[in-house]
């Protein structure tokens, strides 16, 4: 049984899936990957140190020892990028996998357990009318700021999205024969949700933890620019682009390159998101077949 939920999980054959993936996802992977061994490697990779203030140099433009030129402090512009990396690819995989664990377990007894779901949905119905900006400066604001208060921050809006997949899922899948059979049989609660429904959630899971990941990466570029995230003594990409805004005018590839590293991140765990989404998802399999 459980062999059989698993191939539900994941219906496609290696060769359907080499077929299904373009030449956009692979060129993310390659992006992504790319952006992650240098936030890993980012102290061989930066000339510079990204803190070092040099006024004589300030906003300078690029040259053989500054690629992308210096800030209005006189620091490396593309060693403040390079640092800039590590934070929103902590921020973002810490999220999501704060954000997949806890909605897992949360969707999993909601979904199973009637008595448990209004009471549970409820509180997630609450969490989700927040704004998920407004609600993380609110607890930025009164805990502080530092890196894994802003993961807190941002993980709390994000789980009940994942709470109410999974919820689908289990709701969907509990109807089972096979789950009944198991049910019929003693087999106890914990077992029936792990060994007999939890996989059931690995296929929209995957695809979901790339937009909880994406989306955790823009919302903390977001709080740094409004200066509610990370210390500005942090280089991120965001607390670049917050201290060039009075410079945009002057020079305004203080923004640009940030930016467009933000964007590419973003970019590139989307379309691989995407396609996850179209190798994994049975309905367009049989739509294909």
């Amino acid at each position: 049984m459980a062999e059989k939920t698993l191939r539900g999980a994941f219906p496609l054959s290696t060769r359907k899936i080499s077929a299904r993936i373009g030449i956009a996802p692979i060129i993310a992977a390659v992006v992504l990957l790319i952006i992650i061994l240098i936030a890993i490697f980012a102290p061989l990779v930066a000339p510079h140190d990204p803190l070092l203030q040099n006024p004589i140099e300030r906003l300078k433009p690029p040259s053989s020892d500054h690629l992308l030129g210096t800030d209005n402090y006189g620091r490396d512009l593309f060693s403040r990028v390079v640092y800039g990396a590590r934070v929103s690819l902590v921020i973002g995989i810490g999220v999501t996998i704060l954000s997949v664990v806890i909605g897992l377990a949360v969707g999993l007894v909601s979904g199973f357990f009637r008595t448990a779901d209004a009471v549970i949905m409820r509180i997630m119905d609450g969490l989700m009318a927040m704004p998920s900006v407004l609600l993380a400066i609110a607890i930025v604001s009164l805990v502080g700021a530092s890196i894994w208060t802003v993961m807190a921050a941002i993980t709390i809006p994000e789980i009940p999205r994942v709470v109410r997949l999974v919820r689908s899922v289990v709701l969907t899948a509990r109807e089972e024969p096979y789950v009944e059979a198991a049910i019929a049989l003693g087999t106890s609660m914990p077992r029936v949700l792990w060994r007999h429904l939890m996989p059931n959630t690995f296929a929209p899971l995957t695809v979901q933890a790339t937009y909880v990941c994406a989306s955790a990466i823009l919302t903390e570029a977001i709080l740094s620019f409004l200066g509610a995230g990370v210390s500005t003594e942090t280089p991120t990409w965001g607390n670049i682009m917050a201290e060039a805004r009075v410079f945009f005018q002057l020079k305004p590839s203080l923004i640009l390159w940030p930016g467009l590293a933000l964007s590419l991140c973003i970019l590139s765990i989307n379309l691989l998101g995407d396609a996850a989404r179209d190798v994994l998802d049975p309905r367009m399999g049989k739509r294909e077949d």
